[in-house]
């Protein structure tokens, strides 16, 4: 009997053929615990899918990323949805997924991101639509349910801080399937009301909890509102809708009393500060001022007319004392020059001539007579010594 002998390839070529013209392997969808989650540096993701009775390994492409919108890890519960073929290299079938979703609180996760990247494209979230809260409430309203450890802490809280603020709450479901609604109805009728803040949130818990939150409309009621909004929802971890859409986010019930009632203590003491700066800057005023005042009289003193008198007053005694010395001065000056003279003189005197034996001649006329040319014989002269005068007639001449 002859056998028909196929080599590997061979076979498992066969079997992909087989596995590629099932319909129902080309569009399958196939739930199961993630385990063996590796993502590797080329951008493909390699994971396994098991439940009670078995696994299957699974492939998702860099090229079919986009079908995953989170973070994929070991022990999640998905739903795989891609086709079902044959690796002919080793031999082995494989899942070869193009989209993956989280099953169960992991499809509301997928809802949850979906949205918020809608809302903010659309805007919902932007900085310039946020209304700033106002720092002193008298009248807030609160959306959240009657009982709870939420309105208790609000209510304690807002005593603690200022006994004199109002709070209206408006009793609201906030869970299940009618909270979407109340939390609407509450938040469009504390609007009416003319509050200075709202307060819309509850307490913590899980996604399912806090859905109501995640809602659109709600996220449209709170960006309609014209009055300012703390959205307050679950604890510090959790982050729903409401709170991107709000004016402003507080992580607790608690923490949104603090920022929605001003502490009257803090703000006495405050007052008390105030004061005591302004009695420190008073003081150093009038400080400041006196000191001037001083300044002003001195100069004062100095520019008044009396004081002026008495200046230029003893300017004129200075001027007066100074012209007396410069004359003085001069005088002595003059005189030394005077003597200087003198002393000149003294020696072109014509009287020291004649106490030194000499005499002048002089005709009848006063005319000096200085060569024997001027006289003639029977002449009359006159000759001048030092103790008078000498007449004298010209007898003879050589």
């Amino acid at each position: 009997m002859e056998q028909n002998v196929y080599s590997v390839g061979q076979v498992n070529t066969y079997i992909k053929n087989m596995f590629t013209q099932d319909y129902m392997l080309n569009r399958i969808y196939v739930r199961g615990e993630v385990s063996n989650c590796k993502y590797h540096t080329s951008g493909h993701i390699y994971f396994s899918l098991k439940d009670g009775s078995g696994a299957i390994a699974c492939v998702m492409f860099a090229g079919q990323r986009k079908g995953l919108a989170f973070q994929m890890k070991d022990g999640d519960k998905v739903i795989v949805g891609g086709s079902v073929s044959v690796y002919e290299r080793d031999g082995r079938y494989q899942l070869y997924a193009k989209e993956i979703s989280l099953e169960g609180a992991g499809l509301l996760y997928e809802r949850f991101v979906a949205l918020k990247k809608e809302l903010e494209e659309m805007g919902m979230f932007a900085p310039e639509y946020k209304q700033p809260i106002p720092k002193y409430n008298r009248r807030i309203g609160i959306v959240t349910a009657p009982t709870g450890a939420a309105i208790q802490d609000i209510r304690n809280i807002a005593y603690r801080r200022n006994p004199y603020v109002q709070l209206i709450l408006y009793p609201a479901l906030v869970q299940g399937e009618n909270a979407k609604g109340s939390i609407i109805r509450g938040i469009e009728t504390l609007d009416q009301m003319g509050l200075d803040v709202l307060i819309v949130g509850r307490g913590g818990g899980s996604i399912e909890d806090l859905w109501a939150f995640n809602e659109e409309e709600v996220a449209r009621a709170i960006f309609n509102c014209s009055t300012p909004i703390i959205s307050a929802v679950g604890h510090e971890t959790d982050t729903t809708i409401a709170d991107y859409v709000a004016d402003l986010r507080a992580p607790t019930p608690s923490a949104a009393a603090e920022l929605a009632v001003a502490n009257v203590q803090s703000m006495l003491d405050a007052m008390i500060d105030y004061r005591r700066a302004l009695d420190r800057n008073l003081e150093n005023k009038l400080l400041t001022y006196r000191n001037m005042l001083e300044q002003y009289k001195v100069r004062l003193r100095i520019l008044s007319p009396q004081n002026q008198l008495r200046e230029k007053r003893q300017y004129c005694v200075d001027l007066e004392d100074k012209l007396k010395s410069a004359m003085t001065q001069q005088l002595r000056e003059k005189r030394q020059m005077l003597n200087i003279y003198i002393e000149r003189f003294k020696g072109l005197s014509p009287l020291t001539k004649l106490q030194q034996g000499f005499s002048y001649v002089a005709d009848t006329e006063g005319h000096a007579i200085t060569s024997k040319g001027q006289v003639e014989a029977g002449d009359s002269l006159t000759i001048h010594v030092t103790d008078g005068r000498i007449h004298a007639e010209v007898k003879d001449y050589e």
